[in-house]
């Protein structure tokens, strides 16, 4: 049995990679939602495990202090304490987790485990213009790529996933092929802006069904840079724009092709994306023409609840406390899980 939505309050915590999140939310209007990034991991080209985890140490208390100073709340005001508890990095997870567990112990609050994943979906569910159920998620971030069809809040049903590498990692593995620093995928979009996205040819993986792969993608770039860049060794510098564009544009068309086929399966029309990957211009472009032609509504994140972040942890923890969904004090975060 559900309950009342009234006056109810939480603080969430995201820490399943290298953001430390943390978020207040009451009755269902986010109130705070504060991002510490950790900018340690550029100079590797990317996110060093043991780094992050002490990242989390130092930023956790100043960034769940700041998001309940800018919420105006107490932590006597909170109803329950959320974390996210998989998948991610087990070291970054075990961070927020056990902060979590210690803070809900002091209060003596319910404690709300999310799924890292259903959360990116349910960001859809914070602005005012919000798809009604069910709707379709394409879900797209470094570590998944998937087609999530939502019939309810707590009731997401995956119908099409990645057999291999997602599509945010195939945005940094090129980019890094390119020479670009890491995260290297908001710097294909920044310089896709200035290319001609037909340059170029790469091979689009025929999979069946709804399911993704892109470890053929980036295979076909590694060996066409190869090939260009022994006859001239200044080719990746003088056709970056070209480059960028053109990557970008296979990974959209690889990743629309298929939601399309979704829509047409099952007959919903209203279509989110969300994960890190939907800050990407090109692909939030892409979705509002084809919702424009097709009259499809279509509902895209602000960007600040497209990266990771605890106002998605808090909105799911929401909708899970109204249905009397807590989570033992012993339970465990998982690296790895599934809905």
């Amino acid at each position: 049995m559900q309950q009342s939505a009234k006056n109810i309050t939480l603080l969430a915590i995201e820490s399943s990679c290298d953001e430390t999140s943390a978020s207040v939310c009451r009755n269902g209007e986010i109130l705070s939602n504060i991002i510490a990034t950790q900018k340690i991991h550029e100079q590797y080209g990317g996110v060093v495990p043991e780094l992050a985890g002490r990242a989390h140490l130092q930023n956790i208390v100043p960034v769940v202090t700041t998001a309940l100073k800018e919420a105006n709340c107490s932590r006597e005001e909170l109803d329950a304490i959320a974390f996210t508890q998989a998948p991610g990095l087990i070291g970054s997870l075990l961070v927020g987790a056990q902060f979590a567990k210690s803070l809900a112990l002091a209060l003596e609050k319910p404690l709300i485990g999310v799924h890292h994943m259903q959360a990116h979906v349910m960001a859809n569910l914070i602005a005012e213009n919000k798809p009604a159920f069910p709707f379709l998620c394409l879900t797209v971030s470094g570590g998944h790529t998937q087609i999530v069809l939502a019939h309810s809040p707590l009731q997401l049903e995956v119908i099409g996933e990645t057999i291999d590498d997602a599509a945010g990692e195939a945005f940094d593995k090129t980019a890094k092929l390119l020479g670009l620093k890491y995260p290297g995928g908001p710097l294909i979009d920044k310089y896709a802006k200035l290319g001609n996205p037909n340059a170029f040819k790469f091979a689009e993986p025929q999979i069946p069904e709804l399911n993704f792969s892109f470890s053929g993608l980036k295979t076909s770039v590694l060996y066409f840079l190869q090939k260009q860049v022994r006859e001239n060794p200044n080719f990746i510098e003088e056709n970056l724009n070209d480059l960028c564009a053109s990557v970008q544009r296979t990974i959209i068309r690889i990743l629309m092709k298929k939601l399309k086929k979704a829509v047409v399966q099952t007959g919903v029309k209203q279509v989110c994306i969300a994960g890190g990957v939907s800050a990407n211009s090109g692909l939030r472009m892409a979705l509002t023409e084809y919702g424009l032609q097709n009259n499809i509504k279509t509902f895209i994140p602000d960007f600040q609840y497209c990266v990771d972040n605890a106002a998605m942890i808090a909105m799911t923890a929401y909708h899970k406390y109204q249905n009397n969904e807590f989570t033992s004090l012993d339970a465990s975060p998982s690296a790895r899980a599934e809905w």
